[in-house]
Order: structure tokens, then sequence, then C-alpha cells
């Protein structure tokens, strides 16, 4: 039965705060974003970052995490279904709405996954992004294969979080549009010819 009655501050807050560091961790970087640049963003006290987490790092875990959740979770299912070239664009489809739904946070573990390695959410995220190229790919990928992967996933996540520097700025699409342009320009990147979808 819904309910009426409101968040809890403490609740709120901690939601809060994540989503303000998240935001600071994809636009200028976690190195580059301090606790109380975090607070500041979010309307808090450098004091109540660290009531609700103990560290930058701790922030960052609760920030990606469960965006690394999803795509374990999607790789998963990616795996068990095989890699036919129907799999494959059902899985396109299916990450393409990832993407658009955890695009700050997956813009972080990929833009950042190398520099940060060491964290240990990155190298969650790092192990899910092998494991997604190894699924991808077959075993036996070529060179210019391999780069497709790198260039489709590192080019869906810039486009989605900072591609509107290039882009016309007084243009506005659709989200339906963008997940269509995405899942065309992704399967095109991923599928070999005879299995991408027709539009």
């Amino acid at each position: 039965m819904p309910s009426d009655a409101p968040v809890p501050s403490r609740v709120r807050a901690s939601d809060e705060l994540r989503q303000a560091a998240l935001e600071q961790f994809a636009t200028v970087g976690f190195a580059a974003s301090s606790l109380q640049q975090i607070a500041d963003h979010a309307g808090y006290s450098k004091s109540s970052v660290l009531y609700h987490y103990a560290s930058k790092e701790a922030l960052l875990e609760a920030a990606i995490g469960p965006s690394i959740d999803l795509l374990e979770s999607l790789l998963g299912d990616f795996v068990a279904g095989g890699r036919s070239a129907a799999a494959q664009a059902v899985f396109i489809e299916r990450f393409v709405d990832f993407l658009l739904g955890n695009r700050l946070a997956v813009h972080t573990f990929v833009n950042q996954g190398q520099s940060l390695r060491g964290l240990p959410v990155i190298e969650r995220a790092n192990t899910a992004i092998r494991g997604l190229a190894d699924s991808i790919c077959a075993d036996d990928a070529s060179l210019a294969e391999q780069m497709r992967f790198g260039v489709a996933l590192a080019g869906a996540t810039y486009t989605l979080v900072a591609g509107a520097t290039f882009l016309d700025g007084d243009q506005q699409f659709a989200d339906d549009d963008v997940r269509d342009a995405l899942i065309s320009v992704l399967s095109e990147l991923l599928l070999t010819a005879d299995g991408r979808p027709t539009r």
C-alpha cells in the first residue's frame, strides 16, 4: 500500500550526497573531487558527508556499486543465453537501457577505471567490463573486433554524459530517439553483418 509518509531526512541526505558525488565524479573526476566540493554541490556540510560515508572511497562505492551490480547481472544473463546473433541483439537493447539509466556511474567507471585501479569497486567494474568484452568478442577475435568493442563502450558512455558539448546544443533529442540511435550504432559496431537488426 503506497504511503504518503515523509522520507526520513537521513535517507534523503544519504541519497542526495550519493547523487552529488556521482555528478562530481562523472564531470570533474574522482581524483579532482573533494568531500567539501561534494558537500557544497549537495547543499550539506562536509561533516554531513562524513556522517553518512566514512571516506570518498566509500562514497564512490555507494555511488557506482549498484550500477556494477546491474552490469554483472546483465552480463550473467547474456552469458547464459549464448553468443548467437539473436542473443547479442537482445543484449545490446538491454545494455543500451542500462547505459541510459546509469550513464553517470558507467561514465565514471569506464573512463576512470584505469586511473583508479586498486579500489575494490573499480576492480569489480573492470572485471565486469573484461567479462563483457570476453562475451561479446569471440575467443579468436581480431584486434579490429576488440577495438570496436572498446570504441563502442567508451564512445557510448562519453556521448551520453559529455557528448552534448559537440552535439548541437540547441537541439534536444527525445530519449526514445537516443535509445534507437545507440542501439543502431552499437549493433553496427558489435554485431556481425548478418546479426544486425534492420531499422
